[in-house]
């Protein structure tokens, strides 16, 4: 497998998503999201740098294997890690 890293274009719907790596500079492929992903339900959204598996025998498909965390943004969240908020006890 190659492993390379791109940013998520837009989602083609079905569970795909267009990927440009930065690899081979501005190549494009049609990316499935894997197990892990959907298990733990990652949300992928256009603009999220991803880790993407290429096989050496289609260029054009791959698999996301890991979404990084956004680098620029403040650590946690206001209100704690409940959506809702925090927790009153």
């Amino acid at each position: 497998m190659i492993e390379t890293s791109g940013v998520i274009e837009k989602e083609q719907g079905n569970g795909f998503y267009l990927v440009t790596l930065e690899q081979p500079a501005g190549h494009q492929c049609l990316c499935r999201a894997a197990g892990k992903l959907t298990k733990f339900r990652i949300k992928l959204l256009a603009g999220d740098k991803v880790l993407v598996e290429i096989s050496p025998y289609d260029l054009t498909r791959g698999r996301i294997t890991y979404r990084e965390r956004n680098a620029g943004a403040p650590g946690g969240r206001p209100g704690g890690n409940r959506p809702g908020g925090p927790r009153r006890r």
